[in-house]
Order: C-alpha cells, then structure tokens, then sequence
C-alpha cells in the first residue's frame, strides 16, 4: 500500500489516507448526518437563501405540481413520459436518435450496473486522464463483480492493456470529478480500439456530457461510438435531481438496466421525471456562469495563497488535500501531526458550513468521494457569500481554525459528528 507525503497510508480503495477519525465508510455516514444537522441550524438561523452551494451539483427537483398526478404515478407514469425521456436524453448527449435512455439512482448506480451486467468475470479497464485515477464506482463495481481492474492514462497503455487481459468492458472518463479532461482524439482512438477488441464500451460523462461541448469545444458525447454513455442529472449546469441517466444502444443498456432492478438501483417514477425535466431546462448560458463565477474564485484563491497551492478547473478552484494539510501544519507551527489530511479538509468543510452556509464536497460529499478542496460554484453562490474574495476569506478563517485545533480529538469529534 502507498502512502501520502505524510506517511499515512493511502486506501487504494479510495485514493486517500484514512485516518483515527474517518476510519472508514460508516464514519463518512456519521459526518454526513452531521453535515445534515449544521445544515439545518444555518437554515433556521440565517434562511434558506442564504445557503450556498459550492459542490458544483444544484439538486433541486424540477417537477411542477401539474406532474404530480399522472406523471408522478409509480405505476403509468414511465409508459405516460418514457418517450419523451428518452427523446431529451439522447439529444442531450448528441446521439443519432435511435439509442434507448434509462435513468438509475445515482450515476455511481448506473456504473456499477454497467460493471456487474458486461464484466463477464473478465478484468475491467478504465481509461482516466493522466494523473487522475477511476471514480470509486468503477473501482468498487469491479470489486462487487469479483474482477480486477486495470487503469491505463494513455493509447499506448490502453492498447496494451486490451492485449493482456481481454477485457469484455471498458470505461473512458473523460472528465474526472475533479475535471481532469482527456482530449476528444484520444477518446475516440479508445473507443474504436475497445470496440475492435470487442469490448462493450461505457463512457462516465458526469460532467463531461456538457464540460466537454460547452466549454471546451468538444464533441458530443455519443458522437464518440461507445455503446453506453452515462451523466449525472445534477451536474455542470443542470439542475436536478441527484440521478445518473444511461443512453445507448439497447443491446447494451438493457442488460444494465436489467442488472439495476435487480439491486434496487434503478430510479423511480418522480425521479426520472426530475431527471428528464432537468435535461428540458438545461441551459448552456447557466454553465458559462457558473464557470465564470469559478474563476473568479480561483483568482481570488490565488491571490491568497499563490498559483502554486491553487489549481485551476473549468469549473473553479481546487487544493489538494495534502497541500491544504501542508498549509494547515504550518499554520500551527508544526512539521506533523495525529491527524490526516481528509479529517482537515472535512473540518474546514463543516466549519464553512457552520458558520457561512457554505456547502461543499467536504461536508456533503458521499463515502469515499473526493477529499481535496473543491469549491465549484453553482449558479449565484459566490453572491449569497458576498464574493468571491469572501468566500476566500471564509475558507482561509476555516483553515486558520482547524490549525489551531490540529492536535484536539475532542474538538475534531465535535465538528465532524457533533459529539460533545
């Protein structure tokens, strides 16, 4: 097993050190449900308007109370709405006009479907972009299915790859949740090699679907020829419900839809109704905002801390975890320390929570997520806080906070799960 700069040693189930405090998965859950109760205090305390949501996913639930009798209907409502989801996703994704579209709980949901339905007892491989590494669904799917998983950054890898463990599934990413991009060259040169190689193909465009076209000029995400492409209904300008939906060729998608059912992963009528309203509402001005709004809070990031510490998406700022650990001990005056770097990202999150309604991948983030400082606006957040130079401000007091704390087991108890 790896270890990080610290010395800790890095799960490779999830790509980050562990630590006394966030041991594993059913700590996340007891953070989460704290995240929750900080949430609701800042609610009652200063209102739901003055919540900003910086996790890049806006999750509201589009449904109008006209769609509450029919649409909504578990029974008739999917047979009343189905073509016209089907419809709005494969446009959404630039498809032909002939793919199928099903929509699963989560899109973590849908990968792992996909996993448990193509994997065929096979090793899966994963194409990410080069210093990133698979989502935890991909990692996790492929240990539910009782396969290996096998990485490649490159073409050369990938081809190498396919040669030496005859996979029967691969997934691309072609941009990482912490908006890593693969070029649209390299994509399509994998998935023309894959499906030579007779791979069933499934691309993770959570945020690719619309990072790629609207801000950097890509191509649409079915135009690449893989079999199955999967985005988040909540993500890079959509609205909401938290919700993954699967478009491709049927041959593919039913037997992962068929898989979902089976583990209660597929999403219900209202959600997939949310789901297909948000696709209708999308709007690619809203991204352009949002990434706007991103920047501008990287600047201010960066005058704060330098360009060395920040680095810099399409959609805004991100510190490593390690790099904020590293800032953290030096703020305390210290080279080391008992705590690891995902508890300090996770206390600063709740702090910001706490005190500024800021809400982040840190707080609400799920088991096994992403533990670096990602702060992706949504639409008018970085107003709600009073800008983007006080929402740096909020997150340097956080830091400067935790620092002084570093060392205090019943502090870091307090903040991270309310316990007295």
């Amino acid at each position: 097993m790896s270890a990080d700069r610290f010395g800790n040693p890095v799960d490779p189930g999830v790509g980050y050190a562990r630590g006394q405090l966030l041991a594993g998965s059913a700590d996340e859950v007891r953070r989460l449900a704290q995240a929750g109760r900080a949430a609701a205090e800042f609610v009652a305390r200063e209102g739901i308007g003055r919540v900003a949501v910086f996790t890049g996913n806006l999750r509201d639930f589009p449904v109008s109370a006209l769609d509450l009798p029919e649409l909504c209907e578990e029974w008739l409502g999917p047979g009343l709405f189905g073509e016209d989801l089907r419809r709005i996703a494969v446009s959404h994704m630039g498809g032909e006009g002939h793919e199928d579209a099903a929509v699963m709980n989560r899109t973590s949901a849908g990968i792992v479907a996909t996993v448990l339905a193509h994997a065929k007892g096979r090793p899966v491989l994963s194409l990410v972009p080069e210093g990133d590494r698979s989502h935890a669904s991909v990692i996790r799917g492929a240990r539910l299915a009782g396969v290996p998983l096998v990485e490649a950054r490159d073409l050369a890898a990938t081809e190498r790859l396919l040669a030496a463990h005859d996979p029967s599934l691969m997934i691309i990413t072609p941009v990482t949740s912490e908006l890593a991009v693969l070029c649209d060259d390299l994509t399509a040169a994998a998935v023309r090699i894959a499906r030579r190689n007779g791979c069933t193909v499934l691309l993770d465009e959570a945020y690719g679907a619309r990072v790629r076209p609207v801000l950097h000029g890509g191509a649409p995400s079915l135009s690449f020829g893989a079999d199955l492409v999967i985005t988040n209904a909540d993500k890079a300008g959509l609205s909401g419900p938290r919700a993954g939906v699967l478009c491709g060729d049927s041959a593919a998608l039913v037997p992962a839809q068929a898989k979902a059912c089976e583990l209660g992963m597929e999403a219900r009528a209202p959600i997939a109704l949310g789901a297909m309203r948000s696709l209708q509402g999308f709007s690619p001005d809203l991204l352009v905002e949002e990434a706007k709004d991103g920047q501008d809070l990287a600047d201010a990031l960066e005058s704060t801390l330098g360009p060395d510490r920040v680095g810099r998406s399409a959609l805004g700022p991100k510190i490593d975890e390690q790099d904020a650990f590293q800032i953290a001990l030096a703020m305390a005056g210290r080279t080391e320390s008992v705590r690891v770097p995902a508890e300090l990202t996770a206390a600063v999150g709740m702090l910001m929570l706490r005190d500024n309604g800021i809400v982040t991948v840190n707080t609400h983030g799920q088991p096994g997520g992403r533990v670096s400082i990602r702060l992706k606006p949504t639409s008018g957040a970085v107003a709600r806080v009073g800008g983007a130079e006080a929402v740096a401000d909020r997150l340097m007091a956080a830091m400067r906070e935790t620092a002084h704390h570093l060392e205090d087991d019943g502090w870091f108890r307090e903040v991270l799960f309310g316990e007295a």
